[in-house]
């Protein structure tokens, strides 16, 4: 009975994260709201999830604030590119879709738009928990989270698997749990990336001169 009144038991620990989780999820959907501030908003909420899962958690909302704050400018700059890009994507392959087979170009162009959509992906992925954790130029960025992403595959697997897996069961099983969303998502993905961030902080001579 202890390891549920106790504070410090891993039970109660595992079970505060996840609340932790669910509150940040709301923080990040409201701050999300208009739109050209997701880029900011999910960027704040990788930079508590990674603190969540390095026990380094101390106040949430003055942390998700101070980081919204910190990289609004750049990490709006590098979402609407994002955001530009997907719009772009999404036209592409409406267009290959409906036009398989039809000429001698499509096996190529599916082959290059699907390399293109993996970069996307990594990109999407990585970016914002890198600007959480990183001070670097906009182009290192998106430079960096492709080289991690790849470098890192098995995580890259993971965490794809995650946002998957959430996309499925809001949508296909139990709606009400987008409650724990993108929160539960960053949390987990956080507790992935925390060693891989520390080990691209403390060993910066494997990775380009870009990440310091």
């Amino acid at each position: 009975m202890n390891q549920f009144v106790n504070p410090d038991a891993p039970v109660m620990q595992f079970i505060t994260k996840i609340t932790n989780s669910v509150y940040l999820n709301i923080l990040w959907f409201i701050c999300c709201l208009p739109v050209f501030t997701a880029g900011a908003s999910t960027t704040a909420l990788f930079y508590v999830t990674l603190k969540i899962a390095a026990n380094e958690e101390g106040n949430l909302t003055k942390a998700f604030f101070h980081s919204f704050k910190e990289n609004f400018k750049q990490a709006t700059k590098i979402w609407l590119v994002l955001l530009a890009a997907g719009i772009a994507m999404a036209f592409d392959g409406y267009i290959f879709y409906h036009m398989r087979f039809e000429n001698i170009f499509w096996t190529i162009g599916t082959a290059i738009f699907l390399v293109a959509l993996a970069a996307y992906a990594i990109v999407l992925m990585y970016i914002f928990p890198l600007l959480a954790r990183f001070d670097n130029t906009i182009f290192a960025m998106f430079k960096n989270s492709v080289i991690i992403g790849m470098r890192f595959l098995l995580c890259t697997a993971i965490m794809a698997a995650i946002y998957f897996i959430m996309a499925f069961v809001v949508i296909n099983i139990f709606t009400p749990a987008i409650i724990f969303g993108e929160g539960l998502c960053a949390l987990l993905c956080s507790f992935l990336l925390s060693n891989i961030l520390k080990a691209c902080q403390e060993q910066t001579e494997t990775l380009p001169a870009d990440i310091q």
